[in-house]
């Protein structure tokens, strides 16, 4: 059971770099430009011939209004007329992609993310659900995973009362922070109450699972401050609970910067906030299932990290990884075999390819055995903080230490220094190690350069 974690200090700064969140691997830093709509299609087809099941990720990237410390593909607008042409395109690309999909392929799990995918209306959100519905093989018996992207401030019961009943049964609030000084740093005013109400309408509703976003080191925060909002959201128990680093690049993201630095906590305070809150949620009987989420132990990713079946993909922790992941809408990945491509980033660009009936591939790579290799080992380290070597070996036909000599020195400094537990037959990441996953992981990473702290977050 995977519920501990032991903080140090010392560990944390020696440890903490900037790295890749490992929802890929290969991760997107790596896509380039030889990947083409027929690579998809080919992709398509080999996944048909397998039967195997799909996740689908419908990206809507617009927003009535700007968070200054978001790094989305977004459009901010008030002008709700902007999706209808947005959704001539998408649901073109639902026909274009689905006549390569087979009636037989269970769509097990959906995401719609953004953006704020609220910002459509009720009638737009029906007959986008139906349109899908319409081309691919949905459950109709609530067993699929089915969730939605909320903003509370776009909500309310009316809403959440249609998108259960269009079939959506997991919701995931942005809440960031409850201090009203952090929210106006960052331009985004959200009461308490109106978390909470659209909690209490989703539980009404019988929505299986709510999760929660906090983001530790915006500007304005303290750890005294951060730590009220983890009690608040506490109170309101939401099923999982993701914590997220701020990272900072106003050189990659224009919102931010209409962050003042100065009013961003130092690097002591942004680890205080982290103690604190891994300390007040396992107090509070949360498990840590890594990668800076939590959840209640009878929710699905405790409940599969339990018994070996937690996975990971572009929508984080999953249960569905076995699945082939269709994205959908600008600047969407998909990861289909051993396809991963995404679609242009230009929305301009998005719906003029898909008016010409063409798919919107501009990027992405195809796996050799080396990367499904490493893939392998991350994705078990990444997910269950154990690696048994003859699991590898027997599954890639390799001798674990013969394949990673060139690492293995770090990998015993990392045993000497605690975060591991190194023997000749595995891999134990200790307590003290669970926090620093994404740095243990790197050491497998064979596209790993020189640090490049403006294109990476920091682990911490």
């Amino acid at each position: 059971m995977i519920d501990s974690i032991r903080w140090d200090a010392g560990l944390i700064r020696r440890y903490d770099k900037a790295g890749p969140r490992y929802t890929s691997y290969p991760t997107a830093l790596q896509f380039h430009e030889g990947i083409q709509p027929s690579d998809m299609l080919q992709a398509l087809s080999e996944s048909r011939s397998a039967a195997r099941d799909l996740s689908l990720y419908v990206h809507v990237p617009f927003c009535a209004n700007i968070c200054y410390y978001c790094a989305c593909n977004k459009v901010i607008t008030k002008d709700r007329s902007r999706a209808v042409p947005y959704l001539q395109a998408l649901y073109r690309e639902i026909e274009l992609v689905s006549e390569h999909v087979g009636a037989g392929q269970n769509v097990e799990q959906l995401h719609l993310g953004g953006g704020t995918p609220t910002f459509l209306s009720h009638g737009q959100m029906r007959g986008l659900i139906s349109k899908i519905r319409q081309h691919f093989t949905l459950h109709d018996d609530d067993d699929g995973d089915y969730s939605i992207e909320i903003d509370p401030r776009e909500a309310d019961w009316s809403t959440m009362g249609m998108l259960r009943e269009v079939g959506f049964n997991r919701v995931s609030f942005g809440v960031q922070d409850i201090d009203p000084a952090v929210q106006r740093a960052v331009n985004r005013l959200q009461s308490l109450e109106q978390t909470q109400a659209i909690m209490d309408a989703a539980r009404a509703l019988e929505y299986r699972s709510i999760n929660i976003d906090l983001i530790y080191g915006l500007p304005k925060q303290s750890p005294a401050s951060f730590a009220r909002t983890v009690e608040a959201i506490i109170d309101l128990r939401p099923d999982r609970l993701s914590i997220f680093n701020y990272a900072h690049m106003p050189e990659r993201f224009l919102p931010q910067r209409r962050i003042m630095s100065a009013d961003l906590p130092i690097a002591a305070a942004k680890l205080a906030m982290l103690e604190n809150s891994v300390r007040q949620l396992t107090d509070a009987g949360y498990r840590y299932i890594g990668m800076d989420h939590f959840a209640l132990p009878d929710d699905s990713l405790s409940l599969a990290q339990e018994c070996g079946d937690l996975q990971r993909n572009f929508q984080g922790y999953t249960t569905h990884g076995h699945c082939d992941l269709i994205g959908l809408g600008v600047s969407s990945i998909s990861q289909v075999g051993d396809l991963f491509c995404q679609n242009t980033s230009d929305i301009k660009a998005y719906q003029h390819l898909l008016g010409e009936g063409q798919l919107a591939t501009v990027r992405g790579l195809i796996s050799g055995a080396e990367d499904r290799l490493r893939r392998a080992v991350i994705a078990q380290l990444i997910c269950h903080f154990n690696l048994q070597f003859a699991d590898i070996e027997s599954r890639f036909g390799i001798v674990f230490r013969d394949a990673f000599a060139d690492i293995w020195p770090a990998l015993q400094q990392m045993h000497t220094d605690g975060l591991v537990c190194l023997s000749d037959q595995s891999i134990e990441v200790l307590p003290a190690g669970r926090l620093l996953i994404r740095s243990i992981c790197m050491l497998f990473d064979a596209y790993q350069q020189p640090v490049d702290s403006g294109r990476f977050s920091r682990i911490i």
